[in-house]
This record gives C-alpha cells, structure tokens and sequence, in this order.
C-alpha cells in the first residue's frame, strides 16, 4: 500500500464530510436528525479525533483492498480503485445504514442523505488511493 495516498485519502475524506454535511446538507441533516445547529457544533468540536481515526480506517481498508485488487488483475487503473470503492460502499456502508435506520425507524431522506455521503466518502478515497 501507498502510505502517502492513505494519508491524502484520509485528508480528502475529512474534506468530503466538512463539504457535505457543513455545505451542502446541513440544514435538512439538522431538520431530520432533530439536532440543533448548537448541538451540532459542539458535537463538531467534540468529536473531530473520532471523524480523523475513522477516516483513516476507511482508507486503510480500501487501500488494501484495492492493492489486492491489482495485484489480483495484474493492473494499476483508478477505474479499477473506483469499482472496489463502488463495491466496499455497496457491500458493507449502504447495506448496513439503511438496515439501522430502518430498525431505528429514521426518516429514509435521512438515509438517502448519510448514504450518499459514504458513496461520495468511498469514491472520493478510492480515486486519490488509484492515483497513487
């Protein structure tokens, strides 16, 4: 694995979270999760270290799993490292949100939201892990 491209997927995938859910979501994330914009910036403050780690997790996992998948086909393609994100996302982040928000009972425009940001988090990686 790529040392230097898990750190800058890490990096990146901090950037998607600050876009997505700073930018782009943040209010109907507030509306539907009943936190209040206060709330949320302590959590923000808070909770960063826990965003970082899990981050780095998501990066680690995905670049192993697209240096096995090279190694497999014999090639280095950032399509390929975007088919193991699609496929990591697929397999294990969306099937297992809409699973507990569905047993939580959680708003599915909540799910969609949540969802689509790990398919962005997951492809975002994936693509600065194939470049490296």
């Amino acid at each position: 694995m790529n040392w230097l491209g898990i750190a800058v997927a890490t990096a990146a995938g901090m950037a998607v979270a600050g876009v997505w859910y700073g930018k782009i979501f943040v209010t109907p994330w507030w509306n539907l999760t009943g936190i209040t914009p206060e709330q949320s910036k302590a959590a923000s403050r808070r909770n960063m270290a826990q965003l970082l780690l899990a981050n780095a997790v998501t990066a680690i996992g995905l670049g192993a799993a697209v240096e096995v998948t090279f190694t497999a086909t014999g090639g280095h393609s950032v399509w390929v490292a975007m088919v193991v994100g699609f496929a990591a996302w697929l397999a294990f982040s969306v099937t297992t949100l809409v699973q507990h928000n569905a047993f939580e009972l959680k708003p599915p425009r909540l799910t969609i939201i949540n969802s689509a940001y790990q398919l962005a988090l997951f492809l975002t990686m994936a693509l600065v892990i194939g470049l490296f």
